[in-house]
């Protein structure tokens, strides 16, 4: 999304690793890892770029090209917080009906939208009620 709405909008990622990919928690835990080295956007970018060959040697080859330091990288991924961020995402995600991803909530409603027009429409939307 271009920097238009910059200041005026926050993206909130969460996780819901699906049970049908078998490499979905490992790109999750490999995308909060590479967060705590500030890659966490190249990181998610190159995930989605790839989706469709993602598995180990592909998480570790992206960690590589962005340039991790590959022993905390490696370290990371395991780390007892990230295994908890994740739980609790998919925990929320189940409470509030996510069944796939990507699912896009705006101010709390969930979107169901047919293109990417839609998706502006409703922030512009949005935007403007929340400047009156």
């Amino acid at each position: 999304m271009s920097d238009k709405y910059k200041d005026k909008i926050k993206i909130v990622i969460k996780f819901f690793p699906l049970t049908s990919h078998t490499f979905s928690r490992k790109a999750a835990q490999a995308a909060l890892a590479a967060h705590k080295q500030g890659k966490f956007w190249g990181f998610h970018e190159k995930l989605f770029e790839n989706y469709k060959t993602i598995n180990d040697d592909k998480i570790i080859q992206i960690a590589k090209e962005l340039k991790l330091d590959m022993d905390k990288f490696k370290a990371d991924r395991n780390l007892p917080d990230i295994q908890a961020l994740i739980n609790r995402d998919i925990q929320n995600g189940r409470k509030i009906g996510v069944a796939g991803t990507p699912t896009i909530f705006i101010n709390g409603k969930k979107a169901n939208l047919k293109n990417f027009t839609e998706f502006i429409n409703i922030i512009e939307s949005e935007l403007k009620k929340n400047s009156k």
